[in-house]
C-alpha cells in the first residue's frame, strides 16, 4: 500500500449548476456534491488504492455531516476532521462553461478556523508525506498560520511535502502580491509543487514556463511539475526538465482534474521506500507523471471530481 498521506487543507460543498452551458448569474438548478482540492487529492489516492488521511474542519451542520459521510464512503481516514460549532461548513456555487472551465463562487467557512493545537500530532508525525493544496488556506489566519506552520514542522521532520498553491483569483483580487509572497515562502519548504501555466507566470512574474521553473527551483523545491493542460506536464527535478505528453480525451468537466493529478502522483511516490529518493531517477519521475496525466485527463471525462475519482480502480489497473 506503500505510506500514509496526510492532505490538509478545506472540505466543502460544491453546489453544481446543472444547467448546461450556463454561468451562476443566469443558473437556476444546482445539485450538491462534496468538494475541496485536499478533498479531492485524498479520494484520488484512495481510489488508487493508497492510504489517505484528510485533516483540516467542517461545520457541526448537515453538509458538514454530508462530507465527512461522503469521504468514509471512498474509504479516505477522516479521523483528523473536525467539527466547528461556532461556524458553518463551506460552501462553493459552480458552474460549467462549454469549453469545460468553470466559474464559481465561495462562502468561507469552518475550514478557515483550523488552529495548529487542533491537529492530531501522533497521527502527523506517524505519516510520511504530507500535502498542503488548499485553495484558502493562505487567505486568512488562524488557518494560515497553522498551515505554514505545519509546513515547517515537516520539514523539519524530514518528510516529504507536497504542495499545490491552488491559485484562485477571484478569491486573491487586489491581494495577489500577499498570495504570492505565501506561496514562495511554502515552495522553499516543498519536495513536489505541482504549478499551472498560470500560477508559474503569476508567481515567478516569467512568461517563459522553463525560466519560471527554474525560480521556483532557486527557491529550494526540488521537483516542478508545470500542468499544461491537454497539451501535459513539464516536469523538473533541478537537472532536468522534459514535457510528458498527455492523453486526448472528450472534456465534459475540468473540477478537479489538478487534484487528480496530483493525487495519482503522491499514490505513487508513497510506494518508494524513501519518497525523497525520487528526485534522483528521472525516468522514474517521468513514469509517474505520465501515469498522474492518465488519470487527470480521465477525471475530465466525468461530472464532479469525487465522484470521478471513485471510478478510478474500475478504469485503471494499479
Amino acid at each position: 500500500m506503500g505510506h500514509s498521506i496526510i492532505c490538509i487543507g478545506e472540505l466543502l460543498i460544491d453546489f453544481f449548476c446543472k444547467d448546461v452551458n450556463i454561468d451562476l448569474i443566469d443558473g437556476q438548478n444546482f445539485e450538491k456534491q462534496a468538494g475541496g482540492a485536499p478533498a479531492n487529492v485524498c479520494a484520488t489516492i484512495a481510489s488508487l488504492g493508497g492510504e489517505a488521511l484528510f485533516c483540516g474542519k467542517v461545520g457541526a451542520d448537515p453538509f458538514g455531516y454530508f462530507l465527512k459521510k461522503t469521504l468514509d464512503t471512498v474509504n479516505i481516514d477522516t479521523s483528523m476532521l473536525l467539527f466547528d460549532r461556532k461556524h458553518p461548513t463551506t460552501l462553493a456555487f459552480v458552474s460549467l462553461q462549454g469549453n469545460g472551465e468553470r466559474d464559481f463562487v465561495f462562502n468561507r467557512g469552518a475550514d478557515a478556523y483550523l488552529h495548529e493545537h487542533e491537529i492530531d500530532k501522533t497521527a502527523f508525525n506517524q505519516a510520511e508525506i504530507i500535502h498542503f493544496g488548499s485553495a484558502t488556506a493562505l487567505l486568512d489566519d488562524p488557518f494560515r498560520s497553522t498551515y505554514l506552520n505545519m509546513m515547517k514542522q515537516a520539514k523539519i521532520d524530514r518528510k516529504f511535502i507536497s504542495f499545490d498553491p491552488n491559485y484562485r483569483k477571484d478569491l486573491w483580487k487586489e491581494h495577489t502580491p500577499q498570495f504570492i509572497e505565501f506561496t514562495k515562502e511554502a515552495i522553499a519548504l516543498a519536495d513536489f509543487v505541482k504549478v499551472s501555466e498560470e500560477e508559474i507566470g503569476v508567481i515567478t512574474e516569467k512568461h517563459d514556463v522553463r525560466a519560471g521553473i527554474d525560480d521556483l527551483h532557486q527557491l529550494g523545491a526540488s521537483i516542478i511539475s508545470v500542468t499544461l493542460g491537454k497539451t501535459g506536464t513539464l516536469v523538473s527535478n533541478g537537472n532536468r526538465k522534459e514535457l510528458i505528453p498527455s492523453i486526448e480525451v472528450n472534456a465534459i468537466d475540468s473540477t478537479g482534474a489538478g487534484d487528480a493529478f496530483v493525487g495519482a502522483a503522491l499514490f505513487q511516490i508513497a510506494k518508494e521506500k524513501n519518497p525523497h529518493d525520487i528526485v534522483h531517477s528521472f525516468q522514474d519521475l517521468k513514469n509517474i507523471i505520465l501515469f498522474s496525466n492518465k488519470i487527470g485527463a480521465f477525471t475530465c471525462t466525468q461530472i464532479g471530481a469525487i465522484s470521478a475519482v471513485s471510478k478510478l480502480q474500475t478504469n485503471f489497473c494499479v
